[in-house]
């Protein structure tokens, strides 16, 4: 029975779900995690991101996701309710939780900081609140309720000899962030995914994951659907601390705009049947990622 509700849950995320990309720092994630008398998960793991994203204002974001998980013999199932700030010009804002450009630069004057009201589509991709035409689009910080995430994984094929294991993903957007304040879009997202990884010796692991976002459009804007992809490999110093490093590519929203591009460096802590701790740091290779993401999060299991 159980079997049957993951397998319901990542088929309604495949049809109906949404990118929740916030450099997740818990590779741990990629692996099965077996069932027991914990088969509850709650976690928090804040992060920090800032970056220019190709124009000259900076913009900054606190994004604190609050996780509620339930593990299955053959996937999980998980609620993201998420606390977020953004300080921002209107530049740029928060997609699934992802920061993420949402005006080109040609949509700003000589110096960086005036909206250049005079072509619709900028006045259209401008975030409400964050400016106002004709004046200089001046940083402000709100923040609020981020956007709700579903998201579900069934593992479809069991990691054996020279086989990897293989899982299916899906995530659902709620639009419950405020385009008004610069928090989120306003629309739903839905898209789905694969996780591939495989343990090679007793100290290696290698992965590949992918996927393709149904972006939804805010009034007045069309922004494009979305493929993504990360690849890398992690390193188990002890069988409870892991360490790995990836790269990851995400289509720009924005047509015209450069991809988002990363490396990302996470280390995770088991510390007990219960508790876990994971931080990392990532470092952007292109003008669509953010300068720079710190987290830090933790997860107790009961």
């Amino acid at each position: 029975m159980q079997k049957w509700m993951v397998v319901v849950v990542a088929m309604f995320g495949m049809m109906v779900c949404a990118m929740d990309r916030v450099y997740a720092t818990d590779s741990y994630d990629k692996r099965p995690q077996p069932t027991s008398e914990r088969n509850w998960q709650i976690g928090i793991n804040p992060s920090y991101s800032s970056g220019n994203f190709g124009t000259t204002t900076t913009n900054e974001f606190v994004y604190v996701p609050l996780s509620i998980r339930r593990y299955f013999r053959d996937g999980d199932v998980s609620l993201v309710i998420p606390f977020v700030s953004v300080t921002s010009n209107g530049t740029a804002t928060l997609v699934g939780g992802q920061p993420i450009q949402t005006l080109p630069g040609r949509c700003l004057k000589k110096g960086g900081t005036e909206i250049d009201t005079d072509k619709p589509e900028c006045l259209a991709l401008l975030n409400a609140g964050q400016g106002v035409a004709g004046q200089t689009a001046q940083k402000v910080t709100n923040s609020g309720l981020g956007d709700i995430i579903l998201r579900g994984r069934y593992y479809l094929v069991e990691e054996r000899d020279y086989v990897p294991l293989i899982a299916i993903t899906g995530r659902l957007k709620i639009p419950t962030a405020s385009e008004g304040k610069g928090l989120g879009t306003g629309a739903l997202d839905h898209g789905y995914g694969i996780e591939i990884s495989k343990l090679i010796g007793e100290k290696w692991l290698a992965f590949l994951d992918g996927g393709y976002n149904f972006i939804g459009n805010p009034d007045g804007v069309e922004l494009q659907n979305q493929y993504w992809y990360d690849v890398g490999a992690g390193y188990y110093f002890t069988k409870n601390l892991l360490a790995s490093v990836y790269f990851e590519e995400y289509r720009a929203l924005v047509p015209g705009l450069v991809n988002i591009r990363d490396f990302f460096f996470a280390m995770n802590y088991k510390a007990s049947a219960a508790w876990r701790f994971n931080g990392g740091v990532a470092v952007g290779v292109s003008n669509g990622a953010p300068d720079y993401v710190v987290s830090i999060g933790t997860s107790y299991r009961f």
